[in-house]
């Protein structure tokens, strides 16, 4: 192995009602929010070390609400990543400064063979 998975950096939902989800988790788990993305209806919420990101949409009848899984993975060497998933018939996008739970950081997406989107994300720059 290249390069390990630390731990889960955030978790993407979409929600149809923003401000219950955000008041949900705020009162029932005592996470705080972080920050918030206006323009795209995003609110991202501390959860110890990682974050819950929750973005306001409604999703086709029996669609999953996950939107991705992002994964903390060091170090973070693109081309590694890229021979290390190869094998597996993986296209991984381009890399992107993305922000996460330890702030900005590069990161790339690509689907699991179940059409689920991962991201992998390296350390805070």
């Amino acid at each position: 192995m290249t390069f390990h998975v630390e731990r889960i950096d955030h978790v993407v939902l979409r929600v149809r009602d923003l401000p219950a989800m955000v008041r949900f988790y705020g009162q029932a788990l005592g996470f705080n929010v972080e920050r918030r993305l206006e323009r795209i209806s995003l609110v991202q919420m501390r959860a110890g070390a990682s974050l819950l990101d929750l973005v306001a949409g409604e999703r086709a009848e029996g669609a999953p609400n996950m939107d991705h899984l992002c994964f903390r993975v060091t170090p973070f060497d693109r081309d590694a990543i890229v021979r290390q998933l190869a094998p597996f018939g993986v296209s991984v996008g381009e890399t992107v400064e993305r922000y996460g739970a330890e702030g900005n950081g590069p990161s790339v997406y690509f689907d699991d063979p179940e059409g689920n989107q991962i991201e992998l994300k390296g350390p805070s720059i």
